[in-house]
């Protein structure tokens, strides 16, 4: 498979756990600000290190999910931010949050094209821990970013392209998991 074809297929397995959720819990997320989203991706990012140190789970469930859920939460954060928050989780129906995620899912694929095409696949060679690692980098970025206010940048990029590139670690992250076993 094509660095793409693994991509979509990682993206259609993440889309089709969010699709679920969003049929239990409806939108319920809507009503979290971004701050509470960064914080989210921080106990996502920090149990995958923590299960890459330990060497073990106790509750279960693996790396893999955690990742799929970096994905999901990086792609709600990014509907959060060009929307804001709601009141009340019901202004925006399933069919509206899918083609939020649809088109966020694009984008950040599109981003991912054109970065390997610079990078050439660099990623490749690289560990799933240095994507946990590099995911929480980018957290703190994040944190560090609202603390400040994105006004009162200098230098930086701004919480969507932080959000944006730990959407697409995690992705690797699971490329890496699901089509490159011996690594």
């Amino acid at each position: 498979m094509t660095t793409e074809e693994q991509f979509r297929a990682v993206m259609a397995k993440c889309r089709s756990v969010f699709e679920a959720k969003l049929h239990d819990y409806g939108a319920a997320w809507r009503i979290l600000r971004v701050t509470s989203l960064t914080d989210q991706l921080y106990i996502k990012a920090n149990r995958i290190r923590s299960l890459e140190l330990k060497g073990e789970s106790r509750v279960g469930e693996g790396i893999a999910p955690e990742f799929i859920g970096i994905v999901n939460y990086a792609v709600i954060g990014l509907i959060q931010l060009k929307h804001g928050f709601a009141e009340k989780p019901d202004d925006m129906s399933p069919d509206e949050a899918l083609a939020e995620y649809d088109v966020l899912a694009e984008e950040s694929l599109q981003l991912m094209l054109r970065k390997n095409h610079d990078y050439d696949e660099a990623w490749r060679g690289m560990r799933v821990s240095s994507y946990t690692d590099l995911i929480l980098q980018k957290i703190f970025r994040t944190k560090q970013i609202e603390t400040l206010g994105a006004e009162a940048l200098l230098a930086s990029e701004g919480i969507d392209a932080n959000y944006m590139d730990m959407l697409n670690y995690a992705v690797f992250g699971l490329i890496k998991l699901t089509f490159d076993q011996h690594d």
